[in-house]
């Protein structure tokens, strides 16, 4: 894969201190050597194949594209949908800008900007997450609850990639079933508020809503929403995902490295112990197909598939980042490969729904306890009018018990209405609890427990346990309780680094690993004697 610098694209005046972040993460199709063109790429790492997926054009007027979007992505009895449409709906969760004429043209800017992934791609990873929906796939999605301005770094970026490399090893090896690796990163930077305001000491001033809209230190000058930060946003996640790209295709992800993968911190732990017992056993199985004569070599050994997401919530940076498609005509939000509507913003009516249902990506749907089975119907019924496999991914979020009550009826009113869905459980939401010391925190028990009720619910109900949605570092932080390393309560305060809700540290994230790859392998083997009659 070619590599070039797009930084004289960008305006010199306002981005000359980011230059050096913003290597193109793809050339364009047309620069592809014929010599890879014949070669299936990896969907996510690599500029697109141009026979495949073609390059994607500057937004046409809002005429062409309400004519182009709404017949083909839209229910023939709705409203013609634009990119700005949204704009007629109410919008939750938005900033409001004190400058309109600065935030007009910081994006005007954005929309000038090169995409930061290809429709391509996107289309790759539908393709996939529609094999999760038939049980012939696992999603692992996982990352930081909010990226950062200041904690953005190549080692945080590399040491999330190989946990999460890591715990797709252990997923694939125990399902025996391709996992699908999407990263909460390189864009996921808003995170939506229960009071628009906070208090402290007295003192009430807007609360901190991600590094790309105002900043988290506790004073009225930070808490402005500033639009410059979106610009800074799409810096940080064009390099974010250049570098996963080069960890992808540059050979750190391959296979044969499957033993260096261990963190220095889990090396002499029960979790660290039990990845190395089955990386030994990877490295002997690679080395039967060596002397087999099956090349080791091969892309597919070499190279990983990596997607990006991220919570589609600040609607003006989504909307200039919004491409069509020259081919399909379809639209295509390039800020992200996948993006889910979250809890506070999946109103049927709502500003958010209207924006996703237009667009091509995968989506995801962030769904509690207190979904309605019916609304979810007609939920998916907006955004997947045509049923297309791999295009709605249900992430659910609701505790252990309320999991084991509530998600049966989800499952059966989405499959009476014939839908196609992937479900997934995110175990994190519903388990945050306030330690003593009065941080935020999430119990690795409850989190086992609600992993443990999704598959059991499942299995319950004959239906396909799609993957799991983790908030999670590869850094040895000390913000979840328990796990096999015990962090307790007295523990949180020594490395308590989140910019908002708790993650798993490397450690616990592995162990979690380990706990749903028995699942998969026990469910393979339930599987397997029906499978061969």
């Amino acid at each position: 894969m070619v590599l070039t610098n797009s930084s004289s694209l960008l305006p010199s005046k306002t981005f000359l201190h980011h230059q050096s972040l913003l290597s193109s993460p793809q050339t364009t199709p047309q620069a592809l050597p014929k010599s890879t063109r014949s070669i299936k790429p990896i969907s996510a790492v690599h500029s697109s194949d141009p026979s495949t997926t073609p390059i994607l054009s500057n937004k046409p007027t809002i005429a062409a594209a309400a004519t182009s979007a709404a017949a083909t992505v839209t229910k023939p009895d709705s409203k013609k949908w634009a990119v700005d449409s949204w704009k007629t709906k109410k919008a939750l969760q938005l900033p409001e800008y004190p400058d309109p004429k600065e935030l007009g043209s910081v994006l005007q800017t954005l929309e000038a900007f090169p995409p930061i992934v290809f429709a391509g791609e996107a289309r790759n990873l539908e393709e996939r997450l529609g094999e999760a929906a038939m049980g012939d796939a696992f999603l692992l999605q996982g990352g930081d609850c909010a990226e950062s301005f200041k904690e953005f770094n190549a080692n945080n970026i590399r040491d999330t990639f190989r946990i999460l490399l890591q715990m797709g090893a252990v997923l694939m090896f125990g399902g025996q079933m391709p996992v699908i690796k999407v990263g909460r990163m390189a864009g996921q930077f808003a995170k939506p508020r229960s009071d628009p305001f906070e208090e402290q000491n007295g003192v009430k001033l807007p609360s901190y809503r991600g590094d790309n809209i105002n900043g988290d230190a506790f004073d009225s000058k930070s808490r402005i929403p500033d639009p410059q930060r979106m610009i800074r946003a799409y810096c940080q996640s064009a390099a974010t995902l250049n570098l996963l790209r080069a960890f992808a295709t540059g050979g750190y992800a391959a296979m044969q490295r499957v033993t260096q993968w261990n963190m220095d911190f889990t090396e002499h732990s029960e979790q660290g112990d039990r990845y190395r017992e089955l990386a030994h056993r990877v490295d002997e199985a690679l080395g039967f197909m060596a002397a087999s004569g099956l090349t080791v070599d091969h892309p597919i050994m070499t190279t990983t598939d990596f997607w990006t997401s991220h919570e589609c919530l600040l609607l003006p940076y989504e909307q200039s980042l919004t491409r069509m498609d020259s081919t399909s005509g379809l639209y295509y939000d390039c800020s992200a490969h996948f993006l889910w509507v979250g809890e506070r913003t999946r109103q049927l009516d709502g500003a958010h729904v209207e924006f996703l249902r237009g667009v091509a990506n995968p989506l995801g749907i962030k769904v509690s306890d207190k979904m309605d089975p019916n609304q979810l119907v007609k939920l998916i019924e907006i955004l997947n009018p045509q049923n297309k496999p791999g295009r709605i991914t249900i992430i659910t979020r609701m505790g252990a018990e309320n999991m084991r009550v509530k998600l049966p009826h989800l499952i059966r009113a989405v499959r009476r209405a014939g839908q196609i869905v992937t479900w997934v459980s995110d175990p994190m939401h519903g388990n945050t609890i306030k330690a003593p010391c009065g941080l935020k925190t999430r119990p690795f028990d409850a989190i086992r427990a609600e992993v443990r009720a999704f598959f059991d619910v499942h299995e319950q109900e004959g239906s396909n346990p799609g993957g799991v949605h983790l908030e999670m570092t590869g850094q040895n932080v000390t913000e979840c309780i328990g796990g096999s390393r015990t962090v307790t309560f007295d523990d949180l305060s020594s490395r308590y680094h989140t910019h908002c809700d708790p993650r798993l540290n490397a450690s616990q994230s592995l162990e979690l690993a380990f706990i749903i790859a028995e699942r998969l392998r026990k469910r393979r083997l339930v599987s397997a004697p029906l499978s061969s009659l």
